[in-house]
């Protein structure tokens, strides 16, 4: 596997169908494509596209979204109606509920991530931690950008 891998935002979307319960308006339809997934399944970076309506989203993981394109009106029960548009950054954790209301049309750039138990990351934190310590400097620095140039 690459440890570098790059993409185009210009991607084809397959279809991701909003839950029906919780459309409040309208027939939104909901596209996504994948660009990116960690090797273990706990975080997905992706482009997402959504047509207007209103509806309800529940999230059971942490959310990170940047506004490529249109606007979206968010509200929670501890959030009064706020609008946002392209280059706005909003963070949804796991648990949370908001209400979305798209106008005509948006576009996201998603960075989803599923929480480890606090002990597995705590473990994985102290295992790099010493997989660094242990590993010889020449093997672990990068080279200077002014030394290639």
């Amino acid at each position: 596997m690459a440890l570098i891998e790059t993409t185009n935002l210009v991607v084809n979307l397959t279809p991701r169908p909003i839950e029906p319960s919780w459309i409040i308006e309208g027939n939104p339809v909901a596209q996504c494509c994948v660009l990116s997934r960690s090797d273990d399944g706990l975080a997905t970076t992706m482009v997402w596209e959504c047509s207007e309506g209103k509806f309800n989203w529940y999230y059971d993981f942490d959310e990170t979204i940047l506004i490529l394109e249109g606007a979206i009106v968010l509200e929670s029960d501890i959030l009064g109606p706020t609008r946002y548009g392209p280059g706005d950054v909003v963070f949804f954790r796991d648990g949370a509920h908001a209400r979305w209301h798209v106008e005509g049309r948006v576009r996201k750039l998603a960075f989803c991530r599923t929480a480890q138990p606090f002990a597995l990351g705590f473990a994985l934190r102290v295992f790099k931690k010493v997989k660094r310590m242990t590993t010889p400097s020449g093997k672990r620095t990068a080279p200077s950008l002014a030394a290639s140039a």
